[in-house]
């Protein structure tokens, strides 16, 4: 009789310890998932392309200016910092159906990322091309590698909008577009 409970209860317990190790390993791998490009939230400096199947003459490619604003035929000027590529596509859809069009198959894409900035000790500093998911580690090989003087542990990275405020970061964490990555240099 002891022997079964015992039996039971380890049982349980390895049960209970596989479920906890796959429920931090569910945790671990979500907090990690790239950011998708649906996500993204535009800002001055990406390039976007709008496109209205058979109406050329509204096929518009733009750099987002600082104002954040297009101008497009129709609909005039429209602020679309802020906005993912799927809200710009509805709003120009709701804004040419009905006056203009009978039901227009709008598409909005992205052409290139606003750029990111990494400074410190890098071999090549300086402002690269973003790409959703990114992460420190990736922006580091970009600008040719860490110099032998760089510190691995003392990352810092400044967040667009909030500059002011920076965060500690490591190789493995995920910048957007826009971000500013400082590393710094290590003690020997």
């Amino acid at each position: 009789m002891l022997g079964k409970g015992l039996g039971r209860f380890i049982g349980r317990f390895f049960a209970i310890s596989l479920l906890l190790c796959f429920g931090v390993m569910a945790q671990t791998t979500t907090a990690s998932t790239p950011q998708s490009a649906d996500d993204y939230v535009l800002g001055p400096g990406d390039i976007i392309k709008i496109k209205v199947f058979g109406e050329p003459e509204l096929d518009l490619e733009t750099q987002l200016t600082n104002s954040g604003t297009l101008n497009y035929p129709f609909l005039g000027t429209i602020k679309v910092t802020g906005m993912t590529l799927k809200q710009v596509e509805q709003h120009l859809y709701q804004g040419l159906k009905g006056d203009y069009f009978v039901e227009p198959n709008v598409f909005v894409g992205m052409v290139q990322y606003r750029p990111f900035y990494i400074h410190g000790e890098v071999k090549k500093p300086g402002g690269y091309p973003y790409q959703p998911g990114m992460t420190v580690d990736q922006a580091v090989a970009l600008a040719g590698g860490m110099t032998e003087r760089a510190s691995r542990e003392d990352i810092i990275i400044s967040r667009e909008g909030d500059k002011a405020t920076k965060q500690k970061g490591n190789l493995n964490t995920q910048i957007s577009a826009g971000d500013t990555i400082t590393i710094e240099q290590r003690f020997f």
